[in-house]
C-alpha cells in the first residue's frame, strides 16, 4: 500500500463525510463539494493500486535481469545488442 492509496481513501472519507453532513442541513453546496472530494479520492485509490500492481509485476523481471547482468555480463552485453539493432531497424522502417 502505498501514499497515494492511503490519501485517497482519506479524501474519499472526507467527502462522504461532507456530503452526509451538507445532507443532513440542507446545504447543497457543501453536498456538492462532498461528492467531488469522494471522486476526486476514488482517482487517487485508483491511481496508487495501479502503482502497486505495475510495481509488483515489474520488479521481478528486474531483478531477474539485472542478477542475469551479474551472472553472464557478455552474454547480457550480446543480448543487449541484438536488441538494440532490432530497435533502429524498427525505427527505421526496415
Amino acid at each position: 500500500m502505498n501514499t497515494d492509496i492511503l490519501s485517497g481513501s482519506a479524501t474519499d472519507l472526507g467527502g462522504k463525510i461532507k456530503e452526509t453532513i451538507g445532507g443532513a442541513i440542507g446545504d447543497k453546496r457543501l453536498q456538492s463539494e462532498g461528492a467531488v472530494d469522494q471522486l476526486g479520492g476514488t482517482v487517487q485509490k485508483t491511481i496508487g493500486e495501479a502503482r502497486d500492481a505495475v510495481e509488483g509485476s515489474v520488479r521481478p523481471l528486474i531483478d531477474y535481469v539485472r542478477q542475469f547482468s551479474r551472472e553472464r555480463p557478455f552474454t547480457a552485453a550480446a543480448v543487449a545488442g541484438v536488441l538494440g539493432i532490432a530497435i533502429v531497424n524498427t525505427l527505421r522502417g526496415r
